[in-house]
């Protein structure tokens, strides 16, 4: 009699761990992935502010014949890809946006080698006061994403989502 009761007991063993255990690992794999995504975000964040840091204090008074510390594209974003350890650099959409003037729209990689020669901000936008802005976009794929409530509909991929930061300065010198 008391061997039957033991046997009925280790099958219910079984039973409750894997109703127990199945929402734990969900959880615990939920959590790693949220935190894996406000790092990434916070470290673009970062990076961007960073960078709009630096070119605000190479404004107007950095093109006067003494000076040469005017910047380009593609040293700012060297500034947000240092500060921004981590970040995919072909994924990294930046958007340079002076006060006056043409928008700039990148990847990471494409404006570090393909703008060395491109001043900013441009000389129409290139004055105390004036309000500069940069702002860039990263894809964060996760399967996790789609079991997260208030995500709603993704644009894309089921798996990816798109965290977004911008940071507007004025140009200070």
């Amino acid at each position: 009699m008391n061997c039957q009761r033991n046997r009925g007991r280790r099958g219910q063993s079984v039973l409750e761990f894997t109703l127990v255990g199945i929402p734990i690992i969900f959880v615990l794999i939920s959590t790693w992935e949220m935190t894996r995504g406000m790092w990434l975000y916070h470290t673009l964040a970062y990076a961007i502010k960073s960078g709009t840091r630096y070119a605000i204090v190479h404004g107007q008074n950095c093109t006067l014949a003494s000076n040469s510390c005017a910047v380009t594209i593609s040293q700012i974003a060297g500034v947000i890809q240092r500060a921004g350890i981590g970040l995919p650099p072909d994924s990294v959409a930046l958007t340079f946006t002076p006060a006056k003037g043409n928008v700039t729209t990148c990847t990471l990689n494409d404006c570090i080698g393909n703008y060395t020669s491109v001043y900013w901000p441009p000389p129409s936008a290139n004055a105390v006061g004036n309000k500069l802005k940069i702002s860039g976009v990263v894809p964060f794929q996760s399967v996790i994403v789609m079991f997260w409530p208030g995500a709603g509909k993704i644009a894309g991929s089921p798996s990816t989502l798109n965290f977004s930061a911008a940071s507007l300065e004025s140009i200070q010198y």
